[in-house]
């Protein structure tokens, strides 16, 4: 445990963040999740969870949890499949 008062508050500010971080992860790997199975099955409502999936990937994106190349390339991924299963 650090002694200096500075580096006391940068952990707790590092935990809060991760904290933050993390549940913006797993909500990501959730929504992203829900897409693919409404894409797999005969789900009426494929376009709207593909949308919220790449909503979701361009807010990740923007708070710096994603890279923004990654964000394109799962939102690309999204898209094919998407445009696949309407064909």
């Amino acid at each position: 445990m650090p002694n200096i008062k500075s580096a006391k508050k940068r952990v707790k500010v590092i935990e809060a963040k991760n904290a933050r971080n993390k549940s913006d992860r797993t909500a990501l790997k959730t929504s992203i999740k829900k897409a693919n199975a409404a894409l797999s099955g005969n789900d009426a409502g494929k376009e709207a969870a593909v949308k919220a999936a790449i909503k979701r990937i361009d807010q990740s994106a923007a708070k710096g949890i994603l890279h923004k190349n990654t964000a394109a390339r799962r939102k690309s991924a999204l898209a094919l499949k998407l445009n696949a299963t309407n064909q």
